[in-house]
């Protein structure tokens, strides 16, 4: 299915790609690719500090919370880890299984404050495989990494994070209008070849969903999740996932 949905212009299904971003990569011991990985991260982490990334998200996270006394909440493709830490630091008695595919990176994570917060576990999980039982969280969050995964992984998270959790928040890149969605690309692109950053942020714009595609693929995992969704154009995505039944 086209990252711009079913019913995708042509010129929008020519604004995508399957080529992998620096974080999708094994680095399989290259130090020099390892490092480029670590710099996104670290760029990521800053990038969500300056543009207070960390504490909207962290705002939208417990708004879906707010009734429940003490929440239990698993972050999915955690990356840094400072969405958790935010989340641990605003909610007094919630408690965080903070987790993430690449083993560096949750060895990372556990190896910061973390890895030692009474109230937070640190983990390795797959997003499309979770090892949780049914209903065991009261939320899921799966902040700007949706994107990396190809439809049929992604349509997995659907199917995983409402079973695995009364709802599941996805916030992730908006995919804009097709002309603006050029105009975007043309300005990064001449620092991509230079800046592992930008060069990933290429690629997660052309690889970002629109809301016909994340409604279809919420779909194709089970016709009993339903979607609301909020934001997107200029303003992160923010979908919210549970089952009807």
């Amino acid at each position: 299915m086209p990252r711009g949905g079913p019913d995708a212009s042509c010129l929008d299904r020519l604004l995508q790609t399957d080529r992998q971003e620096y974080l999708d990569r094994d680095s399989d011991g290259d130090a020099a690719h390892e490092a480029r990985k670590r710099s996104v991260i670290r760029a990521l982490d800053w990038t969500g500090e300056v543009f207070g990334h960390h504490e909207k998200f962290a705002k939208i996270a417990l708004d879906e919370v707010a009734e429940v006394p003490d929440p239990q909440i698993l972050e999915l493709g955690a990356g840094h880890g400072a969405l958790s830490a935010k989340l641990l630091d605003w909610h007094p008695t919630a408690r965080l299984t903070v987790t993430d595919v690449e083993p560096a990176s949750v060895a990372a994570i556990a190896a910061g404050d973390l890895g030692s917060h009474p109230r937070a576990t640190v983990r390795v999980m797959d997003a499309t495989a979770l090892d949780a039982a049914d209903g065991q969280f009261d939320l899921a969050v799966f902040a700007l990494s949706f994107h990396h995964l190809p439809p049929p992984a992604a349509a997995r998270v659907f199917a995983e994070g409402t079973r695995a959790a009364k709802k599941l928040l996805i916030i992730d890149l908006p995919r804009p209008p097709a002309p603006l969605h050029i105009l975007r690309i043309a300005t990064m692109l001449p620092l991509s070849l230079w800046v592992p950053f930008v060069h990933d942020g290429v690629i997660s714009s052309l690889r970002a969903y629109s809301p016909s595609a994340l409604r279809a693929l919420a779909a194709h995992a089970d016709p009993a999740i339903e979607l609301e969704l909020r934001g997107g154009l200029v303003s992160p995505q923010v979908v919210v996932a549970s089952r009807t039944r």
